[in-house]
């Protein structure tokens, strides 16, 4: 159903990067990569939950606050590890925090009320956004929900969720996916010759497209491997005392799972520090990644696995298969792309990406 919103929005920004391009002498275009999809994605999200646009002007206060927002994500807070020093708030983290959740409350009241008072109407035709739907599940419920919360707050947190968590942890992805091929430039081309071959060079491509790009997924798997978006899975508790490898677990026990090492287990993987997509055509070809098979788990496992997987897997490959068909990829200088991570909750590269894009398909192609 929301087919529509990933295209339009994907080409869209497309279309964008080729009209940087003709504006440029030499016909290319230097775009920092982590900062562009990103830009792409919470246009996705953001249509799909409230009907707006991340780069749009009336979402200029959004974007003030979700650059705060993902500039604290993951900051050092020395409370957290010692509770009794809270009242000093070391670094000031934490007034700013309430101050951007307060900003951030306020954006999407605004959105909430916009909404409440459009329904019904003709402005909405049938179109109806994830804030429709929510308000429409409340209809018959009575204000109070049995947590405490009213609905205004229960639907605010779970839109203000779903478009955090979604933007940065699919950008980082696919920036580690941009650096990876650009590194391993015999996969970029054969990632490449695929659209080629089951796309080609007569149109664009579109997300009907992604079921025969079999190379492509398993480019985007191996990037999941080596650099998990989340290398520490969220915390679980143990519900009952348990014994594992010897070890005993006590009842409530905290326990965080670390997806980066087991993916790279070399008692499991072959080579588990090289890229190879191939893998998983051929000896992994049964590997899957939706926790069935957990040396494998860059989304978690079971019930509170990530909720996103289904977002990501039609976002991911639209994004890097409309790239790759659509532009040639270099870096600047030409040399090899600096891997080193950040130091973050979400397994980000440690230095911007910046790429030069060129144009490989006639320039009819991208109105």
């Amino acid at each position: 159903k929301l087919k529509h919103v990933r295209e339009s929005e994907v080409k869209a920004s497309i279309k964008g990067l080729f009209e940087n391009c003709k504006r440029s002498s030499s016909h290319k275009v230097s775009v920092e990569m982590n900062h562009w999809i990103e830009g792409i994605v919470l246009d996705i999200i953001m249509r799909i939950i409230a009907g707006k646009r991340y780069t749009s002007q009336d979402s200029s206060d959004f974007q003030e606050h979700a650059t705060d927002f993902f500039d604290l994500f993951g900051k050092f807070v020395v409370s957290d590890a010692l509770p009794y020093l809270r009242w000093l708030d070391i670094g000031g983290y934490e007034k700013l925090m309430k101050k951007t959740a307060k900003e951030f409350d306020l954006v999407f009241q605004g959105w909430l009320d916009e909404h409440k008072s459009k329904r019904g109407s003709s402005e909405v035709k049938g179109d109806e956004d994830f804030m429709y739907v929510m308000l429409s599940l409340f209809d018959d419920k009575t204000k109070q929900l049995p947590g405490g919360d009213d609905t205004d707050t229960v639907i605010k947190a779970i839109c203000l969720s779903l478009i955090l968590a979604a933007s940065d942890t699919t950008a980082v992805t696919l920036t580690w996916a941009i650096a990876l091929l650009l590194n391993n430039r015999d996969v970029l081309e054969k990632a490449q010759n695929e659209l080629d071959v089951h796309v080609g060079t007569n149109r664009q491509v579109n997300e009907s497209d992604m079921i025969n790009l079999a190379y492509l997924q398993v480019v985007l798997k191996e990037t999941l491997r080596l650099y998990p978006a989340a290398p520490l899975l969220v915390p679980h508790e143990s519900i009952e005392d348990c014994n594992i490898s010897g070890y005993h677990v006590p009842a409530g026990t905290q326990l965080i799972v670390n997806a980066w090492k087991i993916q790279r287990d070399p008692g499991v993987w072959e080579e588990p520090c090289r890229f190879l997509p191939e893998r998983f055509l051929t000896k992994y070809k049964d590997v899957d990644l939706k926790g069935q098979n957990f040396e494998f788990i860059p989304f978690g496992s079971g019930r509170r696995m990530c909720p996103g997987i289904s977002f990501a897997f039609q976002v991911m490959p639209l994004i890097l298969a409309s790239l790759l068909h659509g532009f040639d990829f270099a870096t600047p200088s030409d040399a090899p792309v600096d891997m080193e991570e950040a130091k973050s909750l979400t397994y980000a590269k440690a230095t911007p990406l910046e790429v030069l894009l060129t144009p490989r398909l006639s320039a009819s192609l991208y109105d």
